[in-house]
């Protein structure tokens, strides 16, 4: 008898040390493999930083939606675009035709681009190095303003790490 009460007793202990283990993050979104900061310039035509704006910030996040669409937000750094792209999140690319500007203001259209386009957009796992030389994430775009049709820029950089020594 004292041992049937031995093997129930650890029967339920170890059934409620299973039970508390989790199999997937609760607090993981879909765009957990794709959501980050970026260093990037506005490249054209070979040229980098083609604008002259230099290396600045961007962001790619998670919709409210948490499905396969990723925000691609310039955090008004560049141009001035916060669009909502597809996103493949096994094969970490991303597009958008015709993707509406969430900065963009109708009652001021001067501002910002009404839509943007963005193809070829593609995250490479440790493929690229912070300004210190880090082995980091890249990240590459070709990108389109409707208030600059028929200009293709390219977008290209890095993940940022968030040491001093890599942020410009």
């Amino acid at each position: 008898m004292k041992k049937i009460i031995l093997i129930l007793i650890g029967a339920s202990i170890l059934l409620s040390f299973n039970s508390c283990m989790k199999t997937k993050d609760p607090g993981a979104t879909a765009s957990v493999t794709m959501a980050n900061e970026w260093w990037v310039t506005l490249d054209q035509g070979g040229t980098q930083d083609s604008l002259g704006i230099g290396h600045f910030k961007i962001a790619t996040y998670n919709t409210s939606e948490n499905n396969n669409m990723l925000w691609v937000d310039d955090l008004q750094n560049g141009w001035g675009v916060k669009a909502m792209v597809t996103s493949d999140y096994t094969n970490l690319t991303f597009s958008g035709n015709e993707s509406a500007n969430a900065y963009y203001d109708p009652d001021n259209p001067t501002d910002f681009p009404k839509t943007v386009n963005i193809t070829e957009g593609k995250i490479f796992p440790k493929m690229g190095h912070s300004k210190a030389g880090n082995v980091v994430d890249s990240l590459h775009m070709k990108i389109e303003f409707s208030d600059d049709p028929g200009t293709i820029y390219e977008m290209n950089g890095v993940e940022r790490t968030r040491f001093v020594e890599d942020d410009y």
